[in-house]
Parts: C-alpha cells; structure tokens; sequence
C-alpha cells in the first residue's frame, strides 16, 4: 500500500530503511533489565508521546517520530506500524501502569467502596500527564471506526486488562462472594464502562489537577457502591434479572 507522509498509516511502500539487528534479535535481557529492543520500544512511544502533545497528533508524522528518537524510520515501523499504533501502546502502557499502581493501593484492603474508590482515583492520576495529549487526538478516538476508539478490536488488549482491574476489585472485597453470580459475572465490565464515562468528564475538564474529575469520582463512587449493595437483596432480584438480561444483550457485547 502507497504511504502518504502526512497521514503515516501504514508501512511506506519501498522503505528502504531496515530494523536493526538488534531490534530483531534482542527481544529482552534475560538478567531481567529490559533488552536494546525494549528500550528502543520505548524511547520511539515516549518521543511520540512528547510529539502529539507539542504538534498534535494529525501534525506530527512517523518520520519525524523517528529523527527525534534517533533512529530510522523503518525502525520505527518495526515497532509500531502506525500512528495508531503508536496509541494502542500508549493505551496498554497507561493500563500497566494504572493496574500496578490500583493494586498497590488496594493490597489489604478489603472494603469494596474503598477498592472502587482506588481504582477511579489511581486512573486519573495515571493520566495526569497525559491530559493535554489526551485532548488533542479525542476527536480521532470518538470516531466508532478508528482503531484508536477504546471500543476498537484494536484497543481490545488494554480493554481486557482494564476490565481485570474491576474484577480484583470485586474479588478482593467482601463483597464480591455475596453478589448474584450474574451480576457478579457482568460487574467487572460495567464498572469499566463507567470509568469510561470519568474518562469523557476527564477529557473535557480544565479545572487545576482535574480537580472537578476527582470530586466527580468521589460522587459517583458511593452511588455505584449502593446500587450494587441494594442487588443484593431477594425483593430487588427481578429487577437485578431484568437488568442483566438487557446489560447482556446490549451493552457488554460492545465491550467484548
């Protein structure tokens, strides 16, 4: 396929640059310590990163992505074989690091308010360094058909590893053995859903530290918690059925 520089969606037809070596054959140190290739991995995501923040992510094409970085360009093919690529790492990145850091603050913790209240709050001081950028490519991602949507089979990778945090969230509380297994079931992917929704406020918020994103989670949080205790109870279990059936039919297959 013909490459057209200013878009960079896919590999410029008749590169003559090639990956290195190393990038090839180095797939990670076996001391532990991330290998050439690694590193090279990451240095092209984090100069991009830096790129789309100060340009934007229309203006800022593969090949300056890789003069910055230094290295060629079909290196940086190598490693990411698109701009959207480049966003589907930062997405997996971002929900590494939201994990690791959500799961730290909920070790020990068995309260499930306490734990949904971690995994909303961690989420947004993850992002707090990206919120401009985040701004800025928005457009792009709201498109239903660009594979930068967080719906994307592209995005499916981050989209499941998002979706395990809420479920630690549910099974390390007390109150994850007590629900309907349905719901218990369908929980952890409406809970994704709904930090999809704090991400929208997040996006659009202009507000110091994203402080009125960080009040709207503190609001949320506790109604999330009560709808969730109240499904517990037998007189609300029709309506909990009712609910399932119409969450299973239209709202999770999105999110599968």
């Amino acid at each position: 396929m013909e490459h057209v520089e200013g878009t960079d969606e896919t590999t410029p037809a008749g590169t003559t640059d090639k990956p290195d070596a190393s990038a090839r054959l180095d797939k990670g140190g076996k001391s532990g310590r991330p290998g050439k290739s690694e590193q090279t991995r990451a240095l092209i995501l984090e100069t991009a990163m830096r790129l789309f923040r100060e340009r934007g992510y229309d203006k800022t094409t593969m090949r300056a992505i890789a003069s910055e970085a230094g290295v060629s360009v079909g290196n940086a093919y190598y490693y990411f074989d698109s701009k959207a690529a480049l966003i589907t790492g930062f997405y997996d990145r971002m929900t590494h690091e939201h994990a690791a850091e959500a799961a730290a603050r909920m070790r020990g913790v068995p309260d499930f308010a306490r734990r949904l209240d971690i995994a909303m709050s961690s989420w947004v001081d993850c992002a707090a360094p990206y919120h401009e950028f985040a701004a800025q490519f928005f457009g792009t991602a709201a498109d239903p058909d660009s594979p930068l949507s967080p719906f994307s089979d592209e995005s499916h990778p981050a989209r499941a590893a998002a979706v395990q945090i809420f479920r630690d969230v549910l099974q390390g509380s007390e109150l994850g053995p007590k629900l309907d297994a349905e719901l218990a079931e369908l929980l952890p992917d409406l809970l994704w859903l709904h930090l999809m929704g704090v991400v929208l406020y997040w996006v659009f918020d202009r507000t110091e530290d994203t402080e009125r994103t960080r009040a709207f989670v503190r609001r949320c949080t506790p109604l999330v918690v009560k709808v969730v205790r109240l499904s517990r109870y037998r007189a609300f279990r029709p309506l909990v059925r009712d609910a399932v059936g119409l969450l299973e039919d239209f709202v999770v297959p999105t999110v599968r």
